[in-house]
């Protein structure tokens, strides 16, 4: 086991000293448990794949595309007639 010494400013001392008091722990308990949550999160982001992240987008149906991409001509004309009937 080793013994570290540690610098908090005045902010991180106090959301410190709340997370003692709410949660009852010691402060070597508190520093441990964000320690291990911090190393949790970080290990969760490193596996994340790109198509991990598409899917948490929310495009709603098709996204926002106006026509399927099968039909991208169609789209394309309707749009021009759109644009020019303003």
């Amino acid at each position: 086991m080793g013994i570290r010494t540690v610098r908090l400013d005045a902010e991180a001392e106090k959301v410190l000293a709340q997370i003692v008091t709410v949660t009852g722990l010691s402060v070597s308990a508190a520093m441990k448990k964000g320690l291990l949550v911090l190393r949790n999160s970080a290990v969760r982001e490193a596996q994340r794949l790109p198509y991990d992240i598409y899917r948490e987008l929310d495009l709603g149906p098709g996204g926002y595309a106006v026509v399927p991409a099968t039909q991208t001509r169609r789209g394309v004309r309707a749009a021009i007639r759109r644009k020019i009937r303003r």
